[in-house]
């Protein structure tokens, strides 16, 4: 074989293995990129946008994340916790019918303080969030939109429709979290139980004051969150 023949030869394979080391590369990096989608969902696309769209800088973003809280252990509410939180979400509702800015700033510091005692991280927002982002992709943007609106309610740059979105798009979290372990050992409700989570989350809160059912906020046509000619589905105050 002549040396110039040697030298195709070789350019060749050099080009042949490195077309199959970006092949690889590409390959390895396609299935992180739909690992990190499953995982995060829409917060995702969220970070994405973040990052202006740079993909490589929101996947290293979420793999920090997953780095960092990926083995948090949470913790559960015990039962007389659990019904603290839910007369203190309802005691919000009713707020915010008087007083709307002061209301999301206690919706606010609920989530924060329901967080912590789930076992996520407390001492910096931030670092909250992130871990909630992990745990809870579907629902942690709510937090973030509260968390924004009472900082524009504390500068008077927030409206009562804009404060009333935020409240309603929190409450998603705010279920998450407060949501007790009711599954079985085969994976299934019992029917105690789905009876029991239907009254915390789809019946209303009970009046202790009247000893009757008092219908959640977002049912009644004069609270400030009710649609016109409809209602807000899971969305409802």
């Amino acid at each position: 074989m002549s040396t110039g023949t040697t030298i195709i030869v070789v350019v060749a394979a050099v080009v042949i293995v490195a077309a199959l080391a970006v092949g690889i590369a590409r390959a390895r990096g396609g299935g992180r990129n739909r690992a990190l989608r499953r995982h995060f969902g829409p917060e995702y696309d969220l970070t994405v946008a973040r990052h202006a769209g740079d993909t490589k800088a929101a996947e290293r973003e979420l793999d920090e994340r997953l780095r960092r809280h990926g083995d948090l252990k949470t913790q559960p509410l015990s039962g007389e916790l659990r019904e603290r939180y839910v007369a203190e979400w309802a005691g919000v509702q009713e707020e915010f019918i008087e007083q709307p800015a002061r209301a999301v700033a206690d919706a606010d510091q609920l989530l924060a303080h329901l967080a912590h005692d789930r076992g996520f991280p407390s001492d910096r927002y931030d670092e909250q969030v992130a871990a909630l982002s992990v745990h809870h992709a579907d629902s942690v943007q709510g937090y973030r939109q509260i968390h924004a609106a009472a900082l524009r309610a504390r500068e008077g740059r927030a409206d009562t429709e804009e404060l009333r979105e935020a409240v309603v798009h929190a409450r998603a979290l705010f279920e998450d979290l407060v949501k007790p372990p009711h599954h079985s050992a085969d994976g299934k409700d019992t029917a105690h139980q789905q009876h029991h989570h239907r009254r915390r989350f789809g019946g209303g809160t009970r009046d202790h004051r009247g000893g009757g059912m008092r219908h959640r906020l977002g049912t009644r046509p004069h609270a400030p969150w009710a649609m016109r000619g409809g209602n807000m589905g899971r969305g409802d105050l």
